[in-house]
């Protein structure tokens, strides 16, 4: 398969600059880009690999400086524009199984749409409703009387028990766990741990999206909630009675303590965690590894107990000085004695 740069101009909404006939059939870096893939410039460290690139057409932004001799789509968003030509190019591939396999294991009363994919294994309980178009792959296990939307994807070894709703596309990645019992606990006297049953549910809203491995805990009693469009990264941990807000973006390791609650826009970088009972504002950004030990306000934060960035960066010049500092100190006590 493969367009030429006029149709890819169109199709992509990009100012085309260069050979409007030259055919582009492969995508690949500005390094090894050869005459026929398409690459891309998204960030300006990266401009000297761009100029002595082979790569038949770049997508850049429009403020860009073009040397000459090459192809350009220009658009504000060269990455977007990429992407669009990759899927062109590299259109995802289906799964060979088609319709139910006939080793899936269905309860009579669930209830299934039009043109859904049951893979080889997969177990769904009684009650379940999973709607039109949404694809599950081998080894899944639906418990009774959960609900998926529409177009969703549920990858291989995902386990959703039972009562947890899930939204309209929604991709769940190879084993996420959804409903996995909250971490409660009570001691009696002896010091023994007696378990507190979690009777709630999990919720995951429209457009959600979450990495593979994470685990997302059944509330005690109500439900822990992942508003629509957030998109959660592997290896997560959310904890009952949470609340993630609309379109977060929340990256690996990190992990969320119970009944913290986060506003939309929300972003967390990898091994961030947050105690329980705090909530974090619209808007908020911490740092990798940050520690959230209160509620934050809009705002960027860094550090563990995580404060504001800009003071975290003036801590830490005065740590990398410290020694400087010591010595100093020392010559002002032997003027001092």
């Amino acid at each position: 398969m493969s367009y030429t740069l006029q149709e890819l101009s169109v199709i992509c909404d990009a100012q085309l600059v260069g050979n409007s006939n030259l055919r582009i059939s492969g995508v690949n870096t500005l390094d090894e880009a050869g005459p026929e893939d398409v690459s891309f410039l998204a960030n300006p460290r990266y401009n000297e690999a761009m100029k002595s690139s082979n790569a038949g057409v770049i997508c850049v932004n429009p403020n860009t400086p073009l040397p000459d001799g090459k192809n350009f789509l220009l658009s504000e968003d060269p990455s977007k524009t990429f992407q669009q030509i990759v899927e062109l190019l590299l259109p995802p591939k289906k799964t060979g199984f088609e319709g139910i396999h006939p080793t899936a294991v269905i309860h009579p009363t669930a209830e299934i749409g039009e043109n859904v994919t049951i893979g080889p294994l997969v177990v769904i309980d009684r009650n379940v409703k999973i709607g039109p178009n949404t694809v599950i792959d081998p080894h899944v296990s639906v418990g009774f009387e959960v609900t998926i939307g529409s177009d969703c994807h549920i990858h291989a070894n995902c386990t959703i028990r039972e009562k947890c709703i899930l939204g309209n596309r929604v991709i769940l990645q190879p084993g996420v766990v959804v409903g996995s019992c909250g971490f409660g606990y009570i001691t009696d006297k002896l010091g023994n741990h007696i378990k507190l049953e979690q009777v709630g549910i999990v919720i995951l809203e429209d457009d959600v999206e979450i990495g593979a491995n994470t685990t997302i805990d059944r509330s005690r009693f109500k439900a822990t909630i992942v508003r629509k469009g957030s998109k959660i990264d592997n290896l997560v941990q959310i904890a009952h009675n949470v609340e993630i807000g609309e379109n977060n973006i929340i990256a690996a390791q990190t992990g969320i303590a119970g009944s913290a609650k986060t506003g939309k826009y929300v972003m967390l970088g990898g091994q961030v965690g947050i105690v329980g009972h705090v909530e974090l504002d619209d808007q908020v950004m911490v740092a990798t590894r940050g520690g959230v030990s209160k509620s934050l306000k809009a705002g960027k934060y860094r550090g563990s107990p995580a404060i504001a960035i800009n003071e975290f960066h003036r801590q830490e010049v005065h740590v990398r000085k410290l020694e400087e500092y010591v010595q100093r100190l020392k010559k002002i006590e032997k003027k001092l004695q």
